[in-house]
């Protein structure tokens, strides 16, 4: 049965499982707020079966709110109490127009935190926020390295650690981290260009990465074809074929779907009329390449890496600059 609204009559709110499936945090929490730094429902005179107020659940959102922008439970939890005496909402700061200094590694714990804990409570409009800024902050390529990645590999080591519970969690984390790239890659240059072919390789379904290099290829000027997840040997092969790009890029998350045999191939497709043919570059990109060889290919270590080595493929953008 679906929760009675908040505050709708006088001794009525809501209970503390509706108020926990509401703002997307347990009901354990709930109760560990409440005993560690007061923020229950004021009305304690039903026992067991305490209601929250409207003004109880406001309480708890600015707790939410504060919490996902990163601040330690314990200093947000006081400014949600005073939240409750009428107090103004805490603003926190937007990015400045000019350049920020590096962030410090505490700086950057804070935002991990922030993340995790809104993608936990699948507060997608939290997490959508804090992944927008975090570009704004740092810049499309730091963002990912310094932010994205990281909370990621925290994200995906609790859902392992916990038994394939927070699959979810993953998931919405995974979209928006896509969602927020997608909407940083600047619109494709106009420059009649060979373009570079992202691809992940047959069976394997990680292509956030590949989000994230060609976002910074835009940024760099250079044109794009992006296939995506587990893309067939032929299809790849066709694509190459068809677009005459300079570099190639393959991506392996794991060993089992890494194939030097597509790489080589690569390697070796030809295209154009006899006697003006032409080759890709391969690059191989992911941690399933680790340990293989495979002669004549790229292995970039990071993405700044990648972007480095495919702009020395492109001595065309340096001619173009003013």
């Amino acid at each position: 049965m679906d929760e009675l609204p908040v505050g709708t009559e006088q001794g009525t709110g809501i209970t503390t499982g509706g108020l926990a499936r509401r703002i997307g945090v347990s009901p354990t929490t709930l109760r560990t707020w409440d005993r560690r730094y007061g923020l229950g429902p004021a009305d304690r005179s039903q026992g067991h079966h305490r209601r929250w107020t409207a003004q109880d659940v406001a309480v708890v959102e600015e707790m939410c709110r504060l919490t996902a922008a990163g601040l330690a439970p314990a200093e947000a939890a006081q400014l949600a109490r005073k939240h409750l005496e009428g107090a103004p909402p805490v603003v926190v700061p937007a990015p400045r127009a000019e350049p920020d200094p590096p962030p410090t590694a505490a700086a950057l714990e804070r935002e991990h935190r922030g993340i995790s804990r809104a993608a936990t409570r699948l507060d997608s409009p939290a997490v959508q926020t804090l992944l927008t800024e975090a570009v704004d902050r740092h810049g499309l390529v730091a963002a990912w390295q310094d932010v994205m990645v990281p909370v990621l590999h925290a994200v995906g080591r609790k859902w392992e650690e916990a038994g394939d519970r927070y699959v979810e969690v993953e998931h919405l984390l995974s979209w928006h981290v896509s969602r927020t790239l997608h909407r940083a890659t600047p619109a494709e240059p106009a420059a009649p260009l060979p373009p570079v072919v992202l691809a992940c390789v047959p069976a394997e379904q990680h292509c956030l990465p590949l989000d994230a290099l060609g976002a910074g290829l835009a940024e760099l000027g250079v044109p794009q074809r992006m296939f995506g997840a587990a893309v067939p040997v032929e299809a790849v092969a066709a694509a190459v074929r068809r677009t005459g790009p300079r570099v190639v890029v393959l991506w392996a998350q794991a060993r089992s779907t890494a194939s030097l045999p597509l790489a080589r191939h690569l390697a070796d497709t030809r295209w154009g009329v006899r006697g003006a043919r032409g080759k890709p570059a391969v690059m191989l990109g992911g941690p399933g390449w680790a340990g293989r060889i495979a002669g004549g290919t790229l292995r970039p270590a990071t993405l700044p890496d990648a972007l480095a080595r495919i702009r020395r493929l492109y001595p065309e953008l340096a001619a173009a600059r003013p």
